[in-house]
């Protein structure tokens, strides 16, 4: 029984990781708040430039830099319960964070904080938040 569930683990950890369609990638200026593309994606950003993250749906994550720019990543899957408990953690031995990192939703339940469902990070597009009209 620990072997088959290991093996399933093992299976769907892969999966997490497979190759999304850019023809079916969701449009960063799409998902969540509206926003303008200002560039290039990249591939990684400076971990100690990031002054805030604001995860915006079980899909999308805000990257506030110092400075100003915003890099919003839109994950190539859904993270399960990520929009809700809106918190994540990540461990990285490099001062970039990229979109081959794996991050975990941080979830609290019943007073404890446990580490939630793994989830790849997107690339990071450069973005400005549109203006309220």
């Amino acid at each position: 029984m620990i072997r088959s569930l290991v093996l399933i683990t093992g299976a769907l950890t892969v999966a997490s990781c497979a190759p999304v369609d850019p023809e079916t990638r969701v449009d960063p200026a799409l998902a969540g708040p509206p926003v303008k593309v200002l560039g290039e994606e990249r591939s990684c950003i400076q971990r100690s430039n990031i002054r805030n993250s604001r995860v915006r749906s079980d899909q999308v994550i805000d990257f506030e830099m110092r400075g100003g720019k915003v890099y919003r990543s839109v994950l190539p899957n859904k993270c399960p319960r990520l929009g809700f408990e809106e918190a994540f953690s990540y461990n990285t031995s490099i001062n970039q964070l990229c979109n081959t990192e794996i991050i975990y939703v941080v979830e609290q339940i019943g007073g404890q904080i446990q580490r939630g469902a793994g989830c790849g990070l997107g690339r990071f597009v450069p973005v400005e938040y549109a203006e309220d009209k």
